[in-house]
């Protein structure tokens, strides 16, 4: 059975939701129109193709909100989060308007498009603005069930959604907006993972186990609120903490996972993320991942070189 894109599973929702909820209104900056065609034809007048007019999107949805409806806006991550980031400050977290950004091309999903298509810091721009959620589902279902959890908040919400996905199968019940999910237990290692490289991070399990460490693996959909609580119980066992995810290092989760657990002592601390620069090379989605670490191999090396062995 083919797996469901990302974006198809976005498409799915917004026509199930919208029929059951006639506040949900759609706009979208010229993607996704075929998919969103069944939504068009089942809530007309909700839906508006509004163009590559990002700060225009931006405005008309924060005044769709106004007036109390529930606007979800959809585009490339770049092209909402970066250049119409006034608008997203002033029109939507200064007035206290909830709504939902709902971007595609995070990070180098875009990978052959160069930089103008890749965002390493979309967290880092949405955290720093008040009355903001981030979510960073990487399989269909916890879009889903995300989505119709928090899409009503009052909250300005992101949605990231990547191009790949780590292939786990979560049961319904265990996604909860702003919980993680402990994936595995473990000792003497914490990995705390976010998208699709939740992937990378079980592949090495074993691996890790027969090398001593038992690694723990926490599994964060909701980059904020963060679940400091489940990261920090781990991170007070076992000492050692990897956070894994597709962000620049400034910005990203590792600061959050690092500043929710400087009480804690003798901690060893290691990140794996994008390094504060362009990636500026051409080439595949695995290409740049290879290059950047985010591989089995990536993640092994990063720990062998970085802490000292617990045998």
């Amino acid at each position: 059975m083919e797996q469901k894109s990302m974006r198809q599973q976005w498409a799915d929702t917004m026509l199930e939701v919208g029929q059951s909820d006639p506040c949900l209104v759609v706009l979208v900056g010229d993607i996704s129109h075929f998919l969103l065609r069944p939504f068009f034809q089942a809530c007309p007048g909700r839906y508006y193709n509004v163009g590559i007019c990002e700060q225009t999107i931006v405005s008309m949805a924060a005044g769709l909100a106004k007036l109390g409806f529930y606007p979800v806006v959809h585009t490339i991550a770049p092209f909402i989060i970066e250049r119409a980031f006034e608008q997203i400050k002033l029109d939507f977290c200064y007035q206290q308007l909830g709504g939902n950004l709902v971007t595609v091309g995070s990070a180098f999903d875009y990978s052959n498009l160069g930089c103008t298509h890749h965002c390493y810091n979309d967290f880092a721009f949405i955290k720093t603005l008040p009355n903001t959620c981030i979510v960073y589902p990487a399989s269909p279902i916890e879009f889903d069930k995300l989505f119709r959890q928090s899409y009503r908040n009052g909250q300005l919400n992101l949605f990231r959604l990547p191009a790949h996905q780590h292939g786990v199968v979560f049961q319904a019940s265990d996604i909860e907006f702003g919980k993680g999910i402990k994936v595995s237990e473990g000792q003497k290692l914490t990995i705390v993972a976010t998208g699709p490289h939740l992937k990378d991070a079980l592949e090495v399990q074993d691996e890790l186990t027969h090398s001593g460490w038992e690694p723990e693996i926490i599994y964060i959909h909701t980059i904020k609120p963060l679940d400091t609580e489940l990261i920090c119980a781990s991170i007070k066992k076992t000492r050692h903490v990897l956070v894994i995810e597709e962000h620049m290092q400034s910005g990203g989760l590792g600061d959050d996972v690092m500043r929710a657990a400087r009480h804690i002592p003798d901690i060893k601390f290691l990140s794996l993320s994008i390094p504060d620069t362009f990636v500026t090379q051409y080439g595949s989605y695995e290409e740049h991942c290879k290059r950047l670490g985010f591989t089995r191999e990536g993640i092994l090396s990063r720990i062998r070189e970085n802490f000292i062995s617990p045998r």
